[in-house]
């Protein structure tokens, strides 16, 4: 299909996006349901009934913007990705995905197509978990991994739940009804930045992700006791910080140790009490973050942590308390959707490598209702979560033309067999 993508105007639209932020550029942060966030909302919305598309919005914020196809029966091809950004963030992350998105689906007007079945743009609630804690919220419920306890169960940091936060953002109704049904969407694919050095190393135009490593989270509350840092000799010491730290270097140790490079874990939090230099901390808050494709290797790697909790705080004397944030099962790509990704790659001469994703994304919960998988565009220099995240016009323009020849592919009515069945001259080396 001859596709005119409007690099200048989704350079614009992003630019105009990142504009509305709780923090002054370049640093763009949008938490959710923060003013903000709201006013990104609203400038997608608005972007998207200029587009001549049909809005709808569930209970929890997920936002369905619609291109209704010729059979209104029919299960829809899905896309997405989603606005709300951590602090101190880029313009690039999950904004790609929607205005690249929507920036598909006008250049498929153009075009002249006319969908035999709908063709939905998702903006999701919620993909960062930086208020509740729990990434991915609004696609979790979409694909039943979370219930709708969720509306008491998860409070942000001043103690708040989120059913009293949604509502007074608007947001009101059962979170039961956010759950869609399994023949709701045929397909589902998800255009992102790489947020890794792979494609723009190698010089790839584009990646296909066959598989999403999600995290196992944990928060670990480990309490000692404090004293005058002069004050209590070091046999007597009960120090919580040091307790901790010698847990965060275990975890690490077992990462390394898995004998796969899939394998990574963070200790990305560790907040000490009571924080003052003459003071021998007494208690820490700690939150870990373990991946890998292969959930055996993942869950070794949390048996070691909790051995390693074990023995540490036998020997220094303190207490740690564990609850899990979550611990979700890796998701490979529906074969439906890798075959028209590749097929799409072939027709837009576009070099792409098969590859994973150790960031997790929407993709993975909608993977629980329909075939999905993921296109990634290079970044430079694998930065993201940052202001100095980048990604060039062009490779955004190469992406959107993928995704764009995709959607169209899955929009019609005929299914295509695995990716191994296509064509050897379409076909990359695998990247792991």
């Amino acid at each position: 299909m001859n596709l005119n993508i409007d690099q200048a105007r989704v350079a614009r639209e992003l630019e105009e996006l990142a504009a509305i932020s709780q923090v002054p550029p370049p640093a763009v942060t949008r938490i959710l349901f923060t003013d903000a966030d709201l006013r990104g909302r609203a400038y997608v919305k608005g972007l998207c009934r200029e587009a001549g598309l049909e809005i709808r919005e569930d209970p929890v914020g997920n936002i369905f913007a619609r291109w209704q196809g010729a059979d209104r029966s029919l299960p829809a091809v899905c896309t997405g990705s989603h606005i709300d950004a951590i602090p101190n963030a880029g313009k690039f992350d999950g904004t790609v995905g929607v205005l690249g998105g929507l920036e598909a689906l006008r250049a498929l007007a153009r075009a002249g197509f006319r969908p035999p079945r709908s063709i939905e743009l998702i903006i999701f609630t919620a993909e960062e978990p930086t208020r509740f804690g729990i990434g991915c919220l609004g696609s979790r419920l979409m694909g039943g991994a979370l219930t709708s306890s969720a509306d008491e169960d998860l409070k942000d940091n001043d103690g708040r739940s989120l059913q009293q936060i949604r509502v007074e953002a608007g947001y009101t109704g059962s979170l039961e009804t956010v759950r869609l049904p399994c023949n709701y969407c045929r397909a589902f694919v998800e255009l992102h930045i790489e947020q890794g050095p792979i494609l723009e190393r190698d010089q790839i135009d584009v990646g296909i992700v066959t598989a999403i490593a999600p995290p196992a989270g944990l928060r670990l509350w480990i309490e000692g006791e404090g004293g005058h840092a002069g004050a209590v000799l070091m046999p007597q010491r009960r120090d919580a910080f040091l307790g901790a730290a010698e847990i965060a270097l275990s975890l690490e140790k077992a990462a390394r140790e898995s004998g796969a490079i899939d394998t990574v874990a963070t200790t990305g939090v560790c907040e000490v009490f009571p924080g003052a230099i003459n003071s021998i901390p007494s208690r820490v808050r700690m939150e870990v973050d373990v991946r890998d494709i292969g959930p055996g290797r993942r869950d070794e790697v949390l048996r070691k942590l909790h051995v390693a909790i074990v023995e540490v705080s036998s020997r220094r004397g303190l207490t740690v308390r564990k609850e899990i944030i979550n611990q979700d099962s890796p998701a490979q790509s529906g074969p439906l959707a890798l075959a028209a990704l590749e097929k799409a790659c072939l027709v837009q001469g576009a070099t792409f490598a098969r590859m994973i994703s150790r960031a997790y994304h929407d993709a993975l919960f909608i993977s629980l209702l329909a075939p999905s998988a993921m296109l990634f565009i290079p970044c430079r220099s694998g930065i993201s979560h940052h202001p100095d995240e980048y990604a060039s016009d062009e490779h955004i323009s190469a992406g959107i033309a993928v995704l764009a020849e995709t959607l169209a592919d899955l929009a019609v009515a005929a299914d295509y067999g695995t990716p191994s069945d296509l064509p050897p001259a379409i076909r990359t080396q695998t990247v792991r």
